[in-house]
């Protein structure tokens, strides 16, 4: 079921956070995301197979395959984007991703040439006209894809943060905003230290994130973060975050007995 993020009767905004079907513990959640203004639409991180058609169906109501413009794609992982080849089927649609991963796409898809129809983006983003608005494609490198872009809509004034900010939570929690923010770091902080490179990454994220106005911070997996005041929080915990190759020691690399 789609949940509404932002609308405002021209400009919409969709999150879908229960398409996964969680066969036991095999699938990991993840949030599909679609942008609507004046009739153009927009779906970000759509993901993979087991998404397409519960995605097609919940975005019916409010636009047709026909009206999708675009597919924005935080990064090339399976679940940002392997449903990729249906979407190339069922729309006409442009897929906007990484200029490192657009050679990586085709791998997505079958029985025709769609590289036309696939555009990089360069390293420092870009912004792209959607109805009478714009999305702005923000660096977001080694969090934690080398080539890796947050998508912030400017009307709505929502970031969609890909895989910076998620949480570890079933569909039904991840449908719900962040309440106490101290209680929801457990369910963050193991993720971000092994899947975000270094704090010095984050520190730039941190540096750049500040200067948009940002009223939601919506990740893929997990909870989002509404309210300026939560969205600072955020940020400022972040900032601060050992991870990655600042935990690594000589232990991670030896030889296994």
């Amino acid at each position: 079921m789609a949940v509404e993020l932002y609308n405002d009767g021209n400009h919409i905004c969709l999150a879908f956070y229960d398409l996964v079907d969680e066969q036991g513990e095999h699938a990991v959640q993840c949030n599909q995301f679609l942008i609507i203004d004046n009739g153009h639409a927009a779906l970000i991180d759509p993901g993979g197979n087991m998404t397409h058609t519960g995605l097609l169906m919940g975005m019916s109501r409010y636009c047709r395959p026909q009206n999708v413009d675009y597919i924005f794609a935080s990064h090339a992982d399976p679940d940002i984007i392997a449903s990729v080849n249906k979407w190339m089927v069922t729309t006409h649609a442009k897929v906007f991703i990484s200029k490192l991963w657009t050679r990586f796409v085709p791998h997505f898809t079958t029985g025709k040439d769609y590289s036309s129809r696939i555009i990089g983006i360069p390293d420092p983003g870009m912004r792209i006209p959607l109805g009478k608005s714009e999305i702005v494609a923000v660096p977001a490198h080694f969090m934690h894809s080398e080539g890796n872009f947050q998508f912030y809509d400017p009307i709505a004034k929502i970031l969609f943060s890909g895989d910076l900010g998620v949480s570890l939570v079933d569909h039904e929690q991840a449908a719900k905003p962040v309440e106490d923010f101290d209680r929801h770091i457990p369910k963050m902080q193991a993720f971000h230290q092994r899947y975000m490179i270094s704090n010095k990454i984050l520190r730039y994220w941190a540096n750049m994130a500040r200067q948009l106005d940002i009223e939601m911070l919506v990740p893929q997996h997990g909870q989002r973060f509404v309210g300026k005041e939560m969205v600072r929080r955020f940020i400022d915990w972040i900032e601060t975050l050992p991870c990655g190759i600042d935990l690594i020691t000589q232990d991670a690399y030896r030889i296994p007995l």
